[in-house]
């Protein structure tokens, strides 16, 4: 740095001396110019000595300028100097901290190299090793082949010389065996299904007893009294010809305004109504009651009777609907559904009084759902309104049960409630606990002593066919009908039926007898499977 301030000192002193010679040349050659030709003038020695007086100014410009900038290239020479001190202070640190960097990463990556060397030492050892367990294994493997190959030699003769011991193949013999243990097992599994249905069935039977019996003895009814004919008796018979009229004109009239058939026979003081429509023959009933009290018997009369009748027994059918909801706790129900229920006052079932029916199924409903601890109001709806078809099955076609769902889904009755009334005699697939219960209730109802009477020649058929059905069974020796049609007691042959098959036979009766009968209650298959073994002493 040093030496270029000198150069440009040097380049400086050097224009200055340019300059001077070059002054001076031209002072000189004006000079001898003029004393070639004359003496210069006091004018030329003035604009002479002005130029050198100019050339010097110019000369200590230039020099000052030179000196200006010199001392300017100095400082910064100076400045430049101490950044380039500073900055090869810098490189020599940062090439000492990258010395000491690199020497520190050459140590570790000895260190790294030396620990792979060791690595690769331990991995060829344990290659050594692998290599010998592999020539160990296949050497084993190779013996335990040849030892296998052996064993099956060895086995194929033993196989070979239990079939000609036993005169079967082995195919045979395994077809055998699986088919001695299926038979076990199914016998086995037969044994056990037995033994735990029969413990399911006495404690549900044990289970079930109690809660019908607690149902039952809460409620106390009326036996079946009632006919299903309606007879109406008369003050006198001379009111026989005044009911008949002049020509047969008043009975006439009074069939075709009321559509019931009035039968007037040697009964004495009565006549008799006939109708398949119990509401239409109360109503005739009514009707014929009237006139007889009146005395006044025509044609319009009849007409009068008949239609203030027929108001009566409209307001009497929505008077015992809603007594019987009353009686039940029951006040939220459609008018059309009261009318309806109160109209079944007049039908009968087997002798039983269809509304009368439905009040105590209802009650022994309600008792069985709070044993079971659920909700009796919801039980005595349900049971109340399981019949209510039978209102409208003469003019509507299809079974009751449907029937009645459909007219209390139209009137607005939950889907439990309308659920339980379809599925009350299992056209429907029963699905919630209500509609069982309902099905208990109505069976109960039905089948206590006095609820119902049936003919006679329905009873035997009914008899007849419940042995026929257990008789038709292979195996079968004797069947007897007892108690009353409520139990079969079916007796088998021993050396044909044992004890697995006569459970399936009494399962199969069971079944086919709820396929094809229609009975109230339930009805108990008994199978007896009796073996006796005798010998004589002599």
């Amino acid at each position: 740095m040093g030496s270029t301030i000198v150069i440009m000192l040097a380049v400086a002193v050097v224009l200055l001396a340019v300059v001077a010679i070059v002054a001076l040349a031209v002072v000189i050659r004006r000079t001898n110019g003029g004393s070639l030709r004359r003496g210069p003038s006091p004018e030329e020695l003035a604009d002479i000595n002005a130029e050198l007086e100019q050339a010097r100014r110019e000369g200590m410009e230039i020099r000052v300028k030179a000196e200006s900038d010199a001392g300017e290239m100095v400082r910064k020479a100076e400045a430049a100097a101490e950044d380039a001190l500073r900055m090869r202070k810098e490189v020599e640190d940062e090439a000492r901290t990258l010395k000491g960097e690199l020497k520190e990463l050459r140590s570790d990556l000895e260190r790294r190299e030396h620990r792979l060397a060791e690595r690769e030492e331990r991995l060829d050892e344990e290659a050594r090793r692998q290599a010998e367990r592999g020539r160990s294994l296949t050497e084993a493997e190779t013996e335990l082949t040849g030892r296998q190959a052996e064993l099956d030699r060895f086995e194929d003769q033993r196989r070979e010389a239990l079939e000609r011991v036993a005169g079967l193949t082995s195919d045979q013999a395994k077809a055998e065996l699986v088919m001695t243990i299926e038979n076990q097992a199914k016998r086995e599994a037969a044994l056990i299904v037995r033994e735990i249905e029969s413990d399911a069935r006495r404690e549900g039977e044990k289970r079930a007893t109690k809660i019908v019996t607690l149902a039952v003895q809460r409620v106390a009814t009326e036996q079946t009294a009632e006919s299903v004919v309606s007879v109406l008796h008369l003050p006198g018979d001379e009111m026989k010809g005044r009911i008949i009229g002049r020509e047969g004109r008043n009975i006439r009239a009074f069939e075709s305004t009321t559509g019931v058939n009035l039968i007037i026979d040697d009964t004495p003081e009565a006549v008799l109504l006939s109708c398949f429509d119990p509401v239409r023959r109360e109503t005739a009933r009514l009707t014929l009651e009237k006139l007889v009290l009146d005395g006044r018997i025509h044609p319009q009369r009849i007409e009068e009777a008949y239609e203030r009748s027929k108001e009566e027994v409209k307001g009497l059918c929505v008077r015992a609907g809603e007594d019987a909801l009353v009686e039940l706790g029951i006040t939220d129900m459609h008018p059309e559904l009261i009318m309806l229920l109160g109209q079944l006052r007049y039908r009968t079932s087997y002798g039983q009084n269809v509304l009368k029916h439905l009040v105590e199924s209802a009650h022994i409903a309600g008792i069985m759902a709070s044993e079971l601890r659920l909700d009796p109001m919801m039980l005595k709806r349900c049971t109340v309104l399981h019949d209510i078809g039978k209102a409208l099955t003469h003019e509507v076609e299809g079974s009751h049960a449907l029937i009645g769902a459909e007219i209390a889904r139209r009137y607005g009755e939950d889907e439990d409630v309308v659920h339980a009334i379809e599925a009350h005699h299992n056209e429907v697939e029963v699905r919630t606990v209500e509609a069982v219960l309902t099905q208990a209730a109505d069976a109960i109802s039905g089948s206590r002593p006095g609820a119902r009477r049936e003919s006679l020649e329905a009873y035997v058929k009914r008899l007849e066919r419940l042995e026929e059905i257990a008789q038709s069974y292979d195996g079968v020796e004797k069947v007897f009908a007892m108690q009353a049609g409520r139990e079969i007691r079916v007796m088998v042959k021993p050396e044909a039926i044992d004890d697995i098959q006569a459970q399936v036979i009494a399962r199969d009766v069971a079944k086919q007898v709820e396929e094809e009968l229609t009975y109230p209650g339930q009805i108990r298959i008994t199978v007896v499977r009796e073996s006796r073994a005798t010998e004589f002493a002599r």
